[in-house]
């Protein structure tokens, strides 16, 4: 595929996307504001030099939080720009940093709104987080001279197999950028494969996010409403089709007096999730409506954490945790903030998204991987009748953790020369 062929299919599909906005919009109505943007449109007034960062979503914005506060603070002449896909995104950005930075949607990869994102916001450097990869807008870069740098890179094997098939495509747009930081040698190998060069082992930045100074406070708070001497169990990022595995795994544990958190991955699935709890005929309630925190939730089998923002607080309030998205072929999510916060971690078996860190953390001692819902249960069954296993799992996560972190300051030294 050359890029003139791919921006043809683009333009083809570019009058659906309003429908794909209004279909979004019906679960998500997030999806119809600041539509205009979308198509390269607007308001944001720059008043100094521009740092812009395009993190897709929730993952990729949280991921990129140490970085953007390093920015801040060695280039305070600039202005921070982040672009968002998702509207999840784009709120995690509004928690995390407030007005300290300004925030847009990123416009579909066509020339002319491409160009209008460019001329209007005049980026000094471009910083594309983990591997969002869009054409046009690489080869705008290249062409105006602005620096784009691929930051926190990774790339499965999956992912690597269905880039080749772009062709001279991938390969061009990958050689366009000034700079690729991958996560790992893996990594960095995968996209030589496809024809990048100018590659640096710069680590992953996820292992510098810090949880946020009030965390293991507001956990304490949170597990002395449902029940200070219970045991907690938390099911963090669950994807669609993992709540009804999780229920099952806890039930066939019989656990006494166990407390179960489920946080699903997308907002956007929170009531789902709570009719299936619902039918289940188990007792739950939802995060949002704990208002009254002298109340007594002793007798709640489960919590639905229907917040945003809260992770390192769930994170906080448990005695175990399994991350979710890989109970199902669905990749995984990330470990590491539940290892930064010194948990036992239970994987699934399908983990590709994140392969390398979850096969370093198994190796390290601070995960253990179940197959199926069966290991799940007979897992759980193990750790909450064991306290010394709990605590040295707890052990190897804080030590795995701190080993590895770093990727920031390696990712400064990418984009100082740049800057």
């Amino acid at each position: 595929m050359t890029r003139h062929l791919y921006t043809c299919l683009l333009s083809i599909l570019l009058p659906f996307t309003p429908l794909k906005l209004l279909w979004r919009g019906r679960k998500q109505p997030e999806y119809l504001a600041h539509w205009r943007e979308r198509y390269g449109f607007y308001h944001t007034p720059m008043q100094a030099p521009v740092i812009w960062l395009h993190c897709v979503s929730v993952g990729e914005t949280r991921a990129a939080e140490p970085l953007v506060n390093a920015l801040l603070s060695q280039y305070p002449q600039h202005q921070i720009l982040l672009t968002h896909t998702t509207p999840t995104g784009r709120a995690t950005s509004e928690q995390l940093f407030g007005d300290k930075v300004s925030r847009v949607y990123l416009p579909y990869d066509v020339p002319f709104a491409v160009t209008r994102f460019l001329r209007h916001f005049k980026p000094s450097i471009g910083v594309l987080m983990e591997t969002e990869l869009w054409f046009n807008l690489i080869a705008g870069c290249h062409q105006r001279h602005i620096p784009l740098v691929l930051a926190n890179a990774r790339l499965s094997e999956k992912s690597t197999l269905g880039y080749r098939k772009l062709g001279k495509v991938i390969t061009e747009g990958l050689q366009s950028l000034s700079k690729i930081g991958a996560q790992t040698e893996a990594d960095a190998t995968r996209l030589k494969q496809l024809g990048a060069s100018e590659i640096s082992i710069t680590g992953n930045i996820k292992f510098d996010v810090a949880p946020h100074e009030h965390a293991h406070e507001l956990g304490e708070k949170l597990r002395k409403q449902l029940g200070a001497t219970r045991p907690v169990f938390l099911a963090a990022s669950t994807r669609d089709g993992e709540e009804a595995l999780i229920i099952e795994a806890v039930s066939k544990a019989n656990i006494a007096n166990l407390l179960t958190i489920i946080v699903p991955r997308h907002p956007q699935r929170f009531d789902e999730v709570a009719e299936l709890l619902r039918k289940s005929n188990y007792s739950f309630i939802r995060r949002s409506s704990m208002n009254d925190e002298a109340a007594d939730f002793n007798r709640v089998n489960y919590l639905l954490g229907d917040s945003m923002g809260e992770m390192f607080t769930y994170y906080a309030s448990c005695d175990v945790a399994f991350i979710g998205g890989s109970l199902l072929p669905l990749g995984g999510q990330n470990l590491i903030e539940a290892c930064s916060m010194g948990k036992p971690v239970l994987v699934g078996p399908h983990t590709f998204n994140f392969e390398e860190a979850a096969q370093m953390a198994v190796i390290a001692g601070a995960a253990d991987r179940v197959q199926n819902v069966e290991a799940l249960s007979t897992k759980l069954q193990q750790l909450f009748a064991n306290d010394e296993q709990r605590q040295a799992m707890s052990v190897a996560s804080l030590q795995f953790s701190e080993r590895n972190r770093g990727a920031t300051e390696r990712t400064l030294n990418l984009l100082r020369p740049y800057i």
